[in-house]
């Protein structure tokens, strides 16, 4: 295996050997990916059933929730497959295929934390224009340019990655296939185009922090001089979910991406990957729910209709009250 011509599989040397670590692991993931399914599940069908809930707010929502089952489903399903059946093999086009849409589900969520971001700037600082400037065409167009912002980052990433030649072996120090762990297979330790791509993409992601930043400045500059606490509360309310999210994705990410390879530990590098491949999927639906009381009730209600024992949607319903 010289090259990336001849590679026709990775070996993911992500668990232990021990035979019943991976059963803990396959456990463990079913149990996360299982409540993140639900609870995006949940969010997408109150949102799109309701059409008390078609509002651009609840719009980008719902494009949040289909871009967080995408993003979970890259990489737990084949590692949970890999657990069962004890094996760590992973083949070269199911490799390029984890790393175009795993980086296109991260890109595609930043370039959609920057639209909603807008979207809470319009709402509290532009009231009285809101309904021109948030159309229907206008957000249909907005997300959609978030996800063909983060397909096009995707290709980018992907295709100068396989471009290398892989001259390290097949054994990705990973559970998934992930840019910064195949970079340690190829042959130059600096690539010109590897350093180019990662500067356009930082470029894109300082430029999307920024408007974050500018967006969220503008609102609490705009919220202080309300005079009515029960608005001002109302207002930070409607905001609050979305900066815990943005804070959640950014931070996660960084710690993933930014941190010097050459300290890094195969414990640490593991770790990581699952904080920003798992956390934001699963957390991002409660987050929103718990500070919303429209979708935490639908949501609920829907939740209790799957359920057929009557205390069990007693509690439900008594969740979606308080």
């Amino acid at each position: 295996m010289s090259n990336q011509t001849t590679m026709t599989m990775f070996l993911l040397l992500g668990f232990s050997d021990v035979p019943e670590v991976p059963i803990l692991y396959f456990i463990l993931f079913l149990v996360i990916y299982l409540a993140a399914l639900m609870e995006n599940l949940l969010i997408i069908t109150a949102i799109a059933l309701d059409h008390h809930l078609h509002t651009p707010m609840y719009f980008f929502l719902m494009n949040l929730s289909v871009i967080d089952l995408g993003s979970i489903s890259v990489n737990i399903p084949k590692s949970m497959a890999n657990s069962l059946t004890h094996t760590r093999t992973i083949s070269y086009a199911g490799c390029v295929a984890q790393v175009f849409f795993l980086v296109f589900f991260l890109g595609a969520n930043f370039f959609l934390l920057t639209v909603m971001a807008y979207d809470r700037y319009v709402a509290i600082c532009q009231p009285l224009h809101y309904e021109r400037v948030m159309n229907k065409r206008a957000c249909v167009q907005m997300a959609a340019s978030a996800w063909i912002c983060g397909s096009l980052n995707s290709a980018l990433h992907t295709g100068n990655t396989f471009m290398l030649t892989f001259c390290g072996g097949n054994m990705v120090d990973q559970f998934f296939c992930e840019i910064p762990t195949l970079l340690k297979l190829t042959c130059s330790e600096s690539n010109l185009s590897e350093v180019q791509v990662l500067f356009f993409s930082a470029c894109l992601g300082l430029s999307c922090f920024v408007l974050i930043t500018f967006s969220y400045v503008q609102i609490f500059k705009t919220v202080l001089t309300i005079s009515s606490e029960q608005r001002r509360h109302k207002a930070f309310s409607t905001c609050l979910p979305h900066l815990i999210v943005v804070s959640l994705f950014v931070f996660t990410c960084i710690f993933a991406y930014m941190k010097p390879t050459s300290s890094s530990t195969f414990g640490l590098d593991l770790m990581v990957a699952l904080l920003y491949s798992m956390l934001p999927p699963m957390m991002n639906p409660v987050i929103y729910s718990m500070r919303n009381k429209d979708i935490k009730i639908k949501a609920a209600l829907g939740l209790s209709f799957f359920v057929p024992s009557s205390p069990v949607r007693n509690v439900i319903t008594w969740l979606a009250d308080t």
